[in-house]
């Protein structure tokens, strides 16, 4: 009877670790080249799609992380985390995004991407040129607005985007579009479909800000959903969706 428990007990654990395993993105890694770990304390730069991969990487293989039919933790942090440890166990510093497939109607519900992971030999002269900020913004007397939605619920519902009265742009599925604003101090960016969703957001001059749109689950057609992003996530999910898909 013992005995009986106790494999009834492992065949519950075990049951749970294939599902837990399934709900996760589906990995897979061609490697050219590898060395020592990357220690957990350096961070691993990411490379958009858009940008050029370093002249001093060496490339050490590809990643790519996608869906396995279950998955339901896939979102673009997610996936991106995943490539990085990748990236680490092989002692890659960076990863170049070359290739992202957002969620879709039709399709996966998840974000995959294929990733070249390199080891870079002066990350640190990359580190700045990825962050600064356009020059063009300095004593500008507007900001920039980088709105954009990723693939996602509601592909066919688009909406329009206030900031105070004004129309700004119409938000669509799989779009992003800049937008230059010249009214400063405390604004409210706002949308409405079935319900209305605000946003506050205080403009400074010759700041940019990223605004992550989507749409949320609603009684009928869905509700907008309006969200700022610190500038290194807006950025690279900004630079991710492709002028293809506009």
């Amino acid at each position: 009877m013992e005995r009986y428990c106790i494999n009834k007990y492992l065949f519950f654990l075990l049951g749970i670790l294939l599902m837990l395993n399934a709900c996760s993105p589906k990995i897979s890694t061609s490697i050219n080249r590898s060395y020592a770990v990357l220690d957990y304390r350096e961070d691993v730069m990411v490379f958009g799609v858009e940008e050029v991969e370093p002249d001093d990487a060496e490339r050490l293989g590809t990643v790519k992380v996608g869906d396995t039919g279950f998955s339901t933790d896939c979102g673009l942090d997610v996936v991106i985390d995943k490539a990085k440890m990748e990236a680490r166990k092989i002692g890659g510093n960076a990863i170049k995004i070359t290739k992202h497939i957002p969620p879709s109607m039709w399709g996966s519900s998840c974000h995959r991407i294929t990733a070249n992971i390199l080891k870079v030999d002066r990350i640190e002269n990359h580190l700045f040129s990825t962050d600064f900020a356009d020059s063009s913004l300095i004593g500008a007397d507007y900001a920039l607005l980088h709105i954009y939605r990723q693939g996602g619920p509601g592909a066919l519902l688009n909406f329009d985007l206030y900031l105070g009265d004004l129309v700004i742009c119409q938000v669509k599925n799989k779009w992003k579009e800049t937008v230059k604003i010249d009214k400063d101090g405390l604004n409210m960016l706002w949308a409405r479909t079935e319900s209305k969703m605000e946003l506050p957001i205080d403009i400074r001059f010759g700041n940019e800000y990223y605004i992550r749109c989507s749409i949320t689950m609603g009684a009928f057609v869905g509700r907008p959903k309006l969200e700022m992003v610190d500038s290194k996530t807006g950025k690279l999910e900004f630079q991710l969706i492709s002028e293809k898909e506009k």
